[in-house]
């Protein structure tokens, strides 16, 4: 004797049918080849000024160490290369940037003129500085921006400050004058952490 069926398998079964029906319905249509599809937006190229491109960060790091309440603060700046140790310290005289003295960096060396030029001998950094310009020993931040700023570079070791010439005595991070040469070290109480 055959059992009837019951009505749920039947709904089951319809509902199967109808549900592989809609699916079919709303899929992307198959094309045996292919065909462009037109943007719905056009893409401009950049128009910066003078039609340039954006400027991409450069590949190198320029680290200078401005001042923000009395302390050093290193800052690194993205170049396209390492600049030589004289473009550095000019950099660093000409003082933060805008974006960087909103952030409330300022420098103790903008508008000095008594840095006469530099040369790296053997690592050491020789830094020469104007006759004409009286330097007091207070100006520690100062001396400090100098030394930590070329103390970061790769070719630098230490720094010394010479006047026609001579070693000259500049004050280090406690204030003690010294002619020897000078490392971050000297102004590590003055570095911001």
């Amino acid at each position: 004797m055959v059992k009837p069926r019951a009505a749920g398998g039947a709904v089951r079964t319809s509902a199967a049918l109808l549900l592989c029906l809609t699916m079919a319905g709303c899929g992307v249509p198959t094309e045996s080849t292919p065909r462009p599809i037109e943007p719905s937006v056009t893409i401009g190229s950049y128009e910066g000024p003078m039609g340039a491109p954006p400027s991409s960060p450069g590949a190198a790091v320029e680290r200078l160490f401005l001042v923000r309440d009395d302390e050093l603060v290193a800052v690194d700046r993205r170049v396209e290369s390492v600049p030589p140790p004289d473009q550095q310290l000019q950099d660093l005289v000409a003082g933060p940037t805008a974006v960087e003295r909103d952030n409330g960096l300022d420098s103790a060396l903008i508008g000095t003129a008594f840095i006469t030029g530099v040369e790296v001998r053997d690592g050491t950094a020789v830094v020469g500085l104007a006759g004409d310009n009286a330097i007091r020993n207070d100006e520690i931040v100062a001396f400090g921006q100098i030394v930590c700023t070329l103390a970061a570079r790769a070719d630098v070791v230490s720094v010394r400050f010479v006047r026609d010439g001579r070693p000259m005595e500049v004050p280090r991070g406690d204030g003690a004058l010294t002619s020897d040469p000078l490392t971050e070290a000297d102004y590590a109480g003055l570095v911001h952490r």
